[in-house]
């Protein structure tokens, strides 16, 4: 089983059983930790555990501001989904600081108690078969279950009633009530949730979670970054048992024969599980990347300092219009999430299919495709379904753009086979230069002619950079235009159009009064004869203006600026 271990001696001493308004730590904390405190008496009893003298009293926070990730020692609290919180924990001695999840009953051994209530939840077993596909809420009949199956007794009559109970059939189990509140919580935490990870899949600012091994899950928060958390695994006996308890949750079991599994949870979290100390020395490991219910937008990019208004005006004329763009960069540098963005510029009545192997796509057209990879055939299952294949049958269906989730083989062909027909694509790449894109595109195994390299015009090179500050951001590097091949001298041109500047973190339009793409392409589709084409810089800079605007207004929302750009292209204005 899995454990949770507090990086501080627990204080003792205190006491709240007057209620507390009596309790000398409650008067200590600041009003808003106070209300959630009454509200929630397990939230209390941990802040009574927090060596106060050391770390102060925590601030808390009922939303997390980027600003707070400048903290050098960090000690505050803020709520997650499901009524739970956590408690961010400095650690002077380590480069990453303490992720305490807070839980009911996280205070004593409850797994004993868990025991004892799976015992007679055998009476009612008819009621959790029928759970087995019924579209109900599962969690309401769990705990309409634990009701009938625990009776809830004062603390000073807990021995007394458990003697009576014990060796009785059918006897309901004798609970305090924060036993019953802990019980309740478990409860649906297991059978419904992810168990000892549900603190962490509802905490929408962690990013990824990663289990190494034995001891401790690592963390990549959204405000405080790399984290180490209070859920360890002291053996790999409980490390695997918890891992083929998860894989078989969501319903792809591993086994030492078939011991990796990619797969996707409930919420649209990625998922990779390797099982076993054949293939993982340091034990089965797993890691997951959180799926955001919704994505960042391109304001909010802008905002963070990821891209400038004008880059974010140049992709809407660039999507608008038909360009065919790659997103390229290493791994978790943010190419998704700003292929994601840039999706609400294109025209709002089109028709989009998105192929990937594991669904992270997120695009706001209600005229969406969404295609996903099927992997080795099962027995009694069909066989199973590339990219290549659903690329295939994508352009028989008429798409005005495809999106692919990642090139990396025999479909990067197809994709340039359908840039040359006609078809708008977007797909994301790992490489980390203009260069090393056209090298891994020409080379083994995708194998694309060198004189269709054209076809592809907007490269984005996006990256995990380290700041004039010292910090780590993402930043687009640079865009650039493909320009063409030419066989004589067996070399590519491009134009880089916009680039970034480590030294002061700024951005440069280095393309400005000199873009091909702009002036040759765009001004044409746009009706501008040669002797006007660099009015396109005018538009460049209206539409740059516009977003700058819509910002000031509050429109920063991922499906909101979709609605506002949509109803800007039905009045002419974002055209």
């Amino acid at each position: 089983m899995s454990g949770s271990t507090l990086p501080f001696d627990v204080q003792s001493g205190h006491s709240h059983r007057g209620g507390a308004a009596s309790c000398p730590v409650f008067k200590l904390l600041p009003p808003p930790l106070q209300r959630e405190s009454e509200a929630h008496q397990f939230l209390l009893d941990y802040i009574h555990l927090i060596p106060i003298d050391e770390v102060g009293i925590p601030e808390y926070h009922s939303e997390l501001g980027r600003g707070l990730g400048d903290l050098q020692d960090p000690n505050l609290i803020y709520p997650i989904g499901g009524g739970l919180y956590v408690h961010i924990y400095p650690d002077a001695t380590d480069s990453r600081n303490y992720y305490i999840a807070i839980e009911p009953g996280m205070l004593f051994d409850s797994n004993d108690l868990m025991e004892e209530l799976e015992d007679r939840l055998v009476d009612y077993v008819d009621e959790l078969d029928d759970l087995d596909g019924a579209q109900m809420d599962r969690g309401a009949v769990l705990r309409g279950i634990l009701k009938k199956a625990c009776v809830v007794v004062k603390q000073g009559d807990l021995k007394q009633e458990q003697s009576k109970a014990r060796g009785k059939n059918g006897s309901r189990l004798p609970v305090t009530r924060s036993q019953f509140e802990c019980l309740r919580y478990r409860l649906v935490r297991d059978k419904e949730g992810m168990g000892a990870l549900e603190p962490l899949i509802q905490d929408p600012y962690i990013e990824d979670i990663s289990c190494s091994g034995t001891g401790c899950l690592f963390l990549e928060h959204k405000i405080f970054k790399g984290l180490k958390t209070n859920i360890n695994f002291s053996s790999t006996e409980d490390l695997d048992a918890f891992v083929i308890q998860l894989s078989e949750k969501i319903g792809k079991p591993v086994t030492y024969r078939d011991p990796i599994i990619d797969a996707v949870l409930p919420d649209g979290s990625r998922i990779n599980l390797v099982f076993g100390t054949d293939v993982s020395k340091r034990g089965s490991n797993f890691t997951i990347r959180k799926f955001s219910a919704e994505p960042l937008s391109m304001i909010q990019l802008v905002e963070f300092g990821g891209l400038t208004y004008e880059m974010a005006a140049y992709l809407s004329l660039c999507m608008l219009h038909g360009m065919n763009m790659f997103v390229a960069g290493e791994t978790a540098s943010g190419k998704t999430t700003l292929i994601n963005a840039v999706t609400v510029f294109l025209n709002p009545t089109a028709k989009i299919v998105s192929i990937e192997d594991t669904p992270e796509l997120q695009v706001p057209h209600p005229n969406w495709i969404r295609e996903v990879v099927r992997g080795k055939s099962g027995e009694g299952e069909g066989g199973s379904v590339t990219m290549f294949d659903l690329l295939r049958a994508a352009l028989r269906q008429r798409p005005n753009e495809i999106i692919i989730g990642e090139i990396r083989g025999e479909e990067g062909a197809v994709a340039f086979q359908a840039m040359q027909t006609g078809h708008a694509c977007m797909a994301t790449f790992h490489a980390a230069s203009v260069e090393k894109l056209i090298q891994r595109l020409t080379g083994h195994p995708i194998n694309i002619p060198k004189t269709y390299i054209d076809n592809l015009n907007v490269v984005l090179i996006q990256s995990s950079v380290r700041l004039p500050d010292g910090k780590e951001g993402r930043r687009v590097i640079s865009i650039n235009e493909i320009v063409g091949y030419d066989p004589p001298t067996d070399s590519f041109s491009y134009i880089e159009v916009f680039r970034w500047n480590p030294a002061d973190d700024t951005f440069e339009f280095t393309g400005y009064m000199n873009s091909y793409l702009l002036e040759e392409v765009i001004a044409l589709k746009r009706g501008l004869p040669p002797s006007r084409k660099r009015e396109i810089y005018g538009e460049l800079t209206r539409r740059a203006n516009i977003l700058r605007r819509l910002k000031d207004q509050g429109v920063t929302g991922f499906y909101e600026l979709f609605q506002v750009i949509s109803q800007a292209y039905r009045e002419g204005v974002f055209r």
